[in-house]
């Protein structure tokens, strides 16, 4: 298997919103906020080349949107989801699958591009993957998570044709020897994809774990729907990813790609971090 790092941008959100209750004089230090209390986050996915399928996990935020939506989002960087996927030597056409881990705009806004008043698939040949449970509550989401699920990102892959729902239990394969955890802590029936790669496994944090610094149990976002579940959640997988010996990558952390965890006095820490490219020579 050929894996890739697929960056398609940076972009910042509100550092009390992503750190929860952890209180500013902490996470200033790992994430510092501009005058605007915002901080800089990536928008980082990843690309599979099994041999028989080319999979991309997560596809960031898009473009189509207007002027007005990405000025509350400060969209920066030289890397986008066209160049990063030509980078790695592939085209938008080689994509078959497109995994979409939930479908908050950060997420799989890339999914969908808008040509004069039409939106259509940006990915022409691939299989949209989404969950049942995730798309009932995307296409009717509650208050607090509405601004989160964009129509104009969600409902075109319904309208394509190309869309399928995962079918497995939690912990069972999709497919490619891929297995999938279910989380429900950030939004309902969130899917992390577990990658087998050699002698070990790949973790797709997507927003359970964002970025290094939330190893640690307490740092819980305010976006998540049922912070206490998420709690439960972390607990359980780090500990899987402790026990295994797993890779973690981090979807959003705007300098650490991967990282290998470890037991210690204090609880479960980051052991060891490392680039996708590098990884081989970590495990």
């Amino acid at each position: 298997m050929k894996i890739f790092t697929i960056n398609t941008g940076m972009f910042k959100l509100d550092g009390g919103a992503m750190h929860g209750v952890v209180p500013k004089s902490m996470w200033q230090k790992v994430n510092p906020a501009d005058d605007a209390n915002m901080c800089t986050w990536a928008m980082r996915c990843l690309l599979l080349d099994t041999g028989t399928s080319r999979i991309l996990i997560d596809c960031g935020i898009g473009n189509k949107q207007d002027d007005k939506f990405f000025g509350h989002f400060y969209l920066h960087g030289e890397d986008s989801l066209l160049k990063s996927i030509e980078k790695a030597g592939y085209s938008l056409s080689d994509i078959t699958d497109l995994f979409l881990t939930h479908l908050h705009f950060d997420h799989c806004g890339g999914a969908i591009k808008k040509e004069g008043e039409s939106l259509s698939t940006v990915f022409p040949n691939a299989i949209y993957w989404s969950d049942k449970h995730h798309w009932k509550s995307a296409t009717k989401p509650n208050d607090r998570e509405k601004a989160s699920f964009l129509k104009e990102n969600i409902l075109p892959i319904k309208e394509s044709g190309q869309m399928q729902f995962v079918e497995t239990h939690d912990g069972g394969e999709w497919k490619e020897g891929i297995k999938v955890r279910y989380m429900r802590g950030h939004t309902e029936s969130m899917m992390l994809p577990l990658i087998p790669y050699k002698n070990t496994h790949i973790l797709f944090c997507a927003d359970l774990v964002p970025s290094a610094a939330h190893v640690s149990i307490p740092w819980v976002m305010a976006y998540d729907m049922q912070p206490i579940e998420t709690l439960k959640e972390k607990n359980e997988i780090l500990q899987l990813a402790v026990d295994n010996n797993w890779v973690l990558f981090f979807e959003h952390d705007p300098h650490i790609e991967c990282a290998k965890l470890e037991m210690t006095e204090k609880g479960i820490r980051i052991k060891e971090t490392f680039t996708l490219a590098d990884i081989d020579a970590h495990i």
